[in-house]
């Protein structure tokens, strides 16, 4: 931006004066951005879908005003990420405009607006929903769980786990790499190559350009990536997967802020990351560190900011270090540094043939089931998969979305809404219209879900959820016209033998 903008209304004004006098090529890139906009797939959450064919700078204005103003939930803080990226959706003008140095002028104001807004005291209500949303049985795992322990969303974003909630994984052995944040894992690539982006399996890496330059990245040419990408509701600071010395370093690579080329295929409905061209994240706002092991040669770690976030933090000893300074020693599990709010992921580099696959041990942690239910509100009575036994302790919790049960009650989350009650023949006659209920069995007893209840079940049997509606249309369109989602997240403890 010319100079930097205090507010969202200053940071509007300055993209219509940039659009009226083709500052920079913006109106002209903008434009053929909109008329090559593409047709999202068949299978798209319209949730998370925003359409820009026909938009003008008035709309691009709007969105960016509406998206300040948003308050992101857990389960839906990627939303307004995804929605914008559906303007350079498989678009090569769109990829040109958003990559374009106005662009990336634009995208670095906005998520510094909305890095000060995260660091804020108007941003605590947002710590109350999330701790509501994570549950007591997830926050238990870190060091300050109460609201009013944080200053603001980005303190709390960066929360502090307990030390003995993650123990270091044989702390004694140096051949063990252990995982550098809480993240989803894959292989990127086995066969490195320093200059030429190699595609294996629709994936490609850069190593010089990754490693802004570094004359180590040639060490690892031949040798394996590892991605791991950390998600919304996750623990976000990161740690050293080994023991050595970190021999350099530079914890401010300037790059891109947004751009990524397809969004819904990192994302990949759930398996996110699989098969995703990490190209992309070459050019993007990152650090690295590269670490002389004692025995075993050199591991690259790259700590990438993606959408919305501007703050890749390293811990001050590992701010920079080049090759005049004393390599500085650093333990395995050691923190290295944290993400503010946005996306993230670490990218780990190995020598050829120091890592050619992940391993595991019998017994140890491969993954976490997801607890989470998509309910539509266009179903009457969504099969959540799973199963509830008498006596079992059972919480549920309302993690995003929104849906609407018919035009007149609008839009509104698991609570529904106060003004409209529901009549005879509706869900749950005489709560709200449009709140998410339950119930154990195809015909048990109905209750009343909303944001948040827990109970010891009575009963046995599949755990089902639906939209407080008129079930069988005796007042008008029934579930015909009902659009949305919400999700809610199942605990369910069981009971003791």
């Amino acid at each position: 931006m010319t100079n930097e903008s205090e507010t969202i209304q200053e940071f509007v004004a300055e993209l219509k004066e940039w659009y009226k006098k083709n500052t920079g090529d913006f109106k002209t890139n903008f434009d053929a951005a909109v008329a090559g906009v593409k047709e999202p797939p068949a299978d798209t959450d319209w949730l998370v879908y925003y359409d820009w064919k026909g938009k003008g700078i008035d709309d691009l204005c709007s969105f960016f005003v509406e998206w300040y103003d948003w308050m992101p939930k857990v389960e839906t803080g990627l939303d307004y990420i995804e929605k914008f990226s559906w303007l350079y959706y498989e678009n090569d003008a769109g990829h040109t405009f958003i990559k374009s140095d106005q662009a990336k002028a634009m995208m670095l104001q906005f998520v510094t607006l909305r890095g000060k807004y995260m660091d804020s005291d108007a941003s605590c209500p947002l710590v109350v929903e999330w701790i509501e949303e994570l549950g007591e049985k997830l926050m238990s795992e870190f060091k300050k769980t109460k609201p009013d322990q944080f200053k603001n969303f980005n303190d709390f974003f960066i929360r502090e786990i307990r030390d003995e909630v993650r123990p270091l994984a044989f702390p004694d052995d140096n051949t063990v790499v252990t995982a550098p944040a809480d993240c989803i894992i894959n292989m990127i690539v086995d066969d490195l190559t320093e200059q030429t982006a190699i595609q294996a399996k629709n994936v490609s890496l850069n190593l010089n350009q990754l490693l802004n330059g570094s004359e180590h990245a040639k060490k690892f040419v031949g040798g394996t990536a590892v991605s791991c990408i950390l998600m919304p509701n996750t623990y976000h600071r990161y740690h050293s997967p080994v023991s050595g010395k970190v021999i350099e370093s530079n914890a401010d690579v300037m790059g891109d802020y947004f751009g990524i080329k397809d969004f819904p295929d990192l994302l990949e409905k759930g398996d996110v990351g699989y098969g995703y061209d990490y190209s992309d994240f070459e050019v993007f706002r990152r650090g690295y560190l590269i670490i002389q092991t004692p025995n075993y040669g050199l591991v690259g770690m790259i700590p990438v900011g993606l959408n919305t976030i501007g703050s890749v933090v390293f811990s001050d000893q590992f701010k920079l270090i080049t090759s005049s300074d004393t390599p500085v020693p650093i333990a395995k599990g050691e923190q290295v540094g944290y993400f503010k709010y946005g996306g993230s992921l670490n990218i780990l580099l190995f020598q050829p043939g120091r890592f050619p696959s992940l391993n595991l041990l019998v017994r140890e942690k491969i993954g976490v089931i997801n607890t989470n239910c998509e309910v539509s509100a266009k179903t009457k009575w969504v099969d959540s998969g799973m199963n509830i036994n008498a006596g079992d302790a059972v919480e549920l919790r309302y993690s995003g979305g929104t849906w609407e049960a018919s035009p007149a009650s609008g839009f509104v989350d698991a609570n529904g809404n106060p003004n409209f009650t529901a009549k005879q023949g509706y869900t749950l006659p005489g709560k709200n219209e449009g709140a998410l209920c339950g119930r154990i069995g195809p015909d048990g007893n109905v209750f009343l879900v909303g944001k948040k209840t827990g109970f010891t079940a009575d009963t046995s049997g599949e755990l089902y959820f639906c939209i407080n509606d008129d079930l069988n249309g005796e007042y008008g369109a029934g579930f015909s016209d009902n659009v949305g989602s919400v999700y809610v997240t199942v605990d369910i403890t069981p009971a003791k033998k």
